[in-house]
């Protein structure tokens, strides 16, 4: 279960509030992205993503003296899709573009910026790509971010949507080696990613 801490009094209340609408606006995202592949809204529901996997992650990143300071190294989220809510008024986000260069993401005021994880690159036969992003730190002021993260269910078997094998049926990027169970992706990333912490567990 999560820990609340006990103040702020009104904390827990909040997050939960938040995390319903993140939730909601998620989903909802997931339904336009189902339209624009050519399939129904509801694609990503059902087995897939009826009982979504999500996680919050509130980070802080302490202020740095140093330029080009690496707070989180290159990486690609596991998931469907992040929304991140950062500070408006510090740019520390990057995304490597197709050209391999790396692109700071400048904060809009009451924005999310919205990344595209492992499974929906999956899931969408390539058609997104999950987005390579660090966090290069440059500010000498501490810096707030809050990471949701929609997955699919835990226990779901992720692979190329019906109507890709239907629009491309032999197609070698919709073959069986093209399946991964959520959960057991999840896993292996986390043990890459800790894998200190694997080693002395």
């Amino acid at each position: 279960p999560n820990q609340w801490p006990e103040n702020p009094q009104e904390y827990k209340e909040l997050m939960e509030e938040y995390i319903k609408l993140c939730t909601d606006l998620s989903r909802n995202i997931l339904r336009g992205i189902s339209l624009a592949l050519g399939g129904s809204p509801y694609e990503f529901e059902g087995k897939m993503a009826g009982d979504p996997f999500w996680i919050v992650r509130i980070l802080g990143y302490p202020g740095v003296n140093q330029q080009n300071h690496i707070g989180c190294g290159a990486h690609t989220d596991y998931g469907l899709l992040s929304l991140i809510n950062q500070d408006d008024d510090k740019t520390a986000l990057q995304v490597r573009n197709m050209a391999g260069d790396w692109i700071p993401v400048i904060p809009i005021p009451g924005s999310f910026i919205c990344n595209i994880g492992d499974m929906l690159k999956i899931l969408s036969n390539g058609e997104y790509e999950s987005t390579l992003h660090r966090v290069i730190n440059n500010s000498p002021r501490y810096r707030v971010c809050v990471g949701f993260f929609y997955e699919t269910s835990f226990d779901a078997m992720v692979e190329p949507l019906d109507i890709f094998k239907e629009k491309y049926p032999g197609n070698k990027a919709c073959q069986e080696n093209k399946k991964v169970v959520y959960g057991e992706h999840l896993v292996n990333k986390l043990k890459t990613t800790f894998a200190n912490l694997v080693e002395h567990s």
